[in-house]
């Protein structure tokens, strides 16, 4: 396949950034996004040119890391995948294909496509963990909880924090990152002592940070690569609520 590269280049957050056009020959079909990025920078360095800057760890999607903007979508044209799992044989051979970083004021750019993330990390902190002694580990099945309730907290757990929600939503909200973390908790024994002061201070955090309203038009889940549902927006906010109402 030969493909013409359209990729953002910033040198920090403070300078413009423009795109530059490159061109890649050869690339099969079964080679990944991220190994076809690997073999454009191999290219660029022995031509003695910047290589272009991206972020990436696991690349079995577990991390989350790779996040970019493809072709005006979070991590592709693929659905329920992150970058590293995308294949270029999602792509047809003269395409031309467009990557950039993800466009929230709350991630601001540390060079090309990677973004600063510690957003979400000030969220976490503000109080998405249990933090009070809630005894010794307990053993298996000592603590009766109904399967749709576990499966609802496995589900929202299942969140690596990438940001696609928030790059997706026209509003740069991070509510369904915020909500997938209040949920994990709120469903299961020893998250509902901290549930009340949890769910108002990671809204609090969010909104300090700069996060936008939700749109409430589901374009978070739709490109969520681990497919969680817009219905833990909804906790979140019935959270928050009888935690406002209590007070």
């Amino acid at each position: 396949m030969n493909l013409t590269l359209k990729i953002w280049r910033q040198k920090n957050a403070k300078a413009k950034g423009a795109f530059e056009t490159y061109n890649v020959e050869g690339i099969s079909p079964d080679t990944s996004f991220l190994e076809m990025l690997d073999i454009l920078n191999n290219k660029l360095i022995h031509e003695g040119k910047e290589p272009v800057a991206f972020d990436h760890d696991c690349r079995e999607g577990i991390c989350g890391m790779c996040s970019l903007y493809i072709n005006g979508k979070a991590h592709g044209p693929d659905s329920e995948i992150t970058t590293c799992q995308l294949h270029m044989r999602k792509f047809k051979d003269g395409d031309t294909i467009t990557i950039e970083p993800w466009r929230s004021a709350a991630f601001p750019v540390v060079r090309d496509l990677v973004v600063e993330r510690q957003a979400f990390d000030k969220i976490l902190q503000a109080g998405g963990f249990v933090s009070v002694n809630t005894g010794g580990v307990p053993d298996a099945n000592s603590i009766p909880i109904p399967k749709p309730d576990a499966d609802e907290s496995m589900d929202a757990a299942a969140c690596i924090g990438c940001g696609a929600c928030v790059a997706t939503c026209k509003n740069g909200s991070a509510m369904l990152f915020v909500a997938a973390r209040v949920s994990s908790l709120a469903k299961l024994p020893q998250g509902k002592v901290e549930a009340a002061r949890r769910a108002k201070a990671m809204v609090a955090k969010m909104d300090e940070l700069g996060f936008g309203n939700c749109t409430n038009t589901g374009a978070c889940q739709a490109e969520c690569p681990k497919g969680i549902s817009i219905a833990h927006i909804a906790r979140l906010n019935r959270e928050f609520l009888s935690a406002k109402f209590k007070d």
